[in-house]
């Protein structure tokens, strides 16, 4: 049986869905990414914390934004191929980290993460 969400856990994921629900592609790409970063700091708070049940459920997050990432990436060639090898990577040391958790490579990939993320705004 699942908790019950609290009202602001509710509120928080109908404004989420209503960004969705309007944003075109690029802002997908660009909510996708604060999704990434944001999972990638939670991650390192709960380890940081010693909090397994959040870290893990952070690093679950994480993966799950990657993989919709690597599914959006289309048209072959240029930067597509670029992003999606960027996308496979983090994806893989994202996943290695739930069996050996290596805090400095999430810090590192959320790094790079917020790098695009404010080179793509630009």
């Amino acid at each position: 049986m699942h908790p019950r969400p609290t009202p602001q856990t509710a509120y928080a994921r109908v404004a989420f869905d209503a960004r969705v629900a309007s944003a075109s592609p690029a802002e997908l790409v660009h909510l996708c990414y604060e999704q990434l970063i944001a999972a990638l700091g939670a991650v390192l708070i709960a380890a940081e914390r010693g909090d397994n049940a959040r870290k893990s459920e952070a690093l679950t997050r994480a993966v799950s934004v990657l993989t919709a990432l690597q599914l959006g990436v289309t048209s072959p060639g240029g930067i597509s191929d670029a992003l999606s090898q960027v996308y496979t990577s983090a994806r893989h040391a994202v996943l290695d980290s739930v069996l050996a958790f290596d805090g400095a490579t999430i810090a590192t990939i959320r790094g790079d993460f917020i790098e695009i993320s404010a080179a793509l705004a630009a």
